[in-house]
């Protein structure tokens, strides 16, 4: 079982209570044929520095195992998943929304509620090509705080949006909603069934063949 710190649990009170004990899940030990770009554990991010010390993604264990599905019907249409973040440390979250101008605010949660990603049920990701692993272009890149973001953006070329579509229709059909703004985020369907975490990848109990 991974504990709440009593920070995040304060922090929370306001937000719907959780039902369900955390069971993060590694994604490439679902599938290894899934793909990881971790952008924060690079400096090729908006912070523009590293924010986690290891390249992973986690989600909690229904949510990764929806995941998984849509990665495998896509492959049929040539495509895989390229995952980009999934659970997120609270301490990260507070960290974006400290280095982020109020102007663009609506791009990242607000620490004082958490967020989906906080949750284990948010998953940040994109397409790639199984013929030539490379990333599917999109109308925009990741995080990128702009109009062209919103899932509903009509500018780009026909190719980037059917891309870009058919990826949420893929995700949708696994019970996931897209972000209103972020065409690349995806919120699980029982994430409000979970608590907000603050546990560093390299404390997340690793599944019990692994270990």
């Amino acid at each position: 079982m991974i504990r709440t710190p009593a920070l995040v649990t304060l922090l929370a009170l306001a937000a719907p209570a959780a039902s369900r004990e955390a069971d993060l899940v590694e994604l490439v030990a679902l599938d290894p044929t899934i793909r990881l770009d971790i952008r924060y554990a690079t400096s090729n991010n908006f912070v523009g520095r590293p924010v986690y010390d290891e390249a992973r993604a986690f989600l909690q264990r229904p949510a990764a195992e929806a995941l998984v599905r849509a990665h495998r019907a896509l492959a049929s249409q040539g495509y895989g998943l390229l995952i980009f973040d999934g659970y997120r440390p609270w301490r990260v979250t507070k960290l974006f929304w400290d280095v982020t101008p109020e102007s663009q605010r609506e791009f990242v949660a607000d620490p004082r509620e958490g967020s989906k990603h906080n949750r284990g049920c948010a998953v940040d990701l994109s397409l790639y090509d199984l013929a030539t692993r490379a990333e599917v272009a999109m109308p925009s890149g990741y995080d990128d705080f702009t109009e062209k973001a919103s899932p509903d953006y009509a500018g780009g070329t026909q190719e980037q949006r059917r891309a870009r579509d058919l990826l949420r229709t893929a995700m949708e059909k696994e019970g996931f909603a897209v972000e209103s703004n972020e065409w690349w985020h995806f919120n699980y369907r029982d994430w409000k069934s979970y608590p907000i975490l603050d546990v560093p990848f390299a404390e997340i109990p690793a599944p019990a063949a692994a270990r």
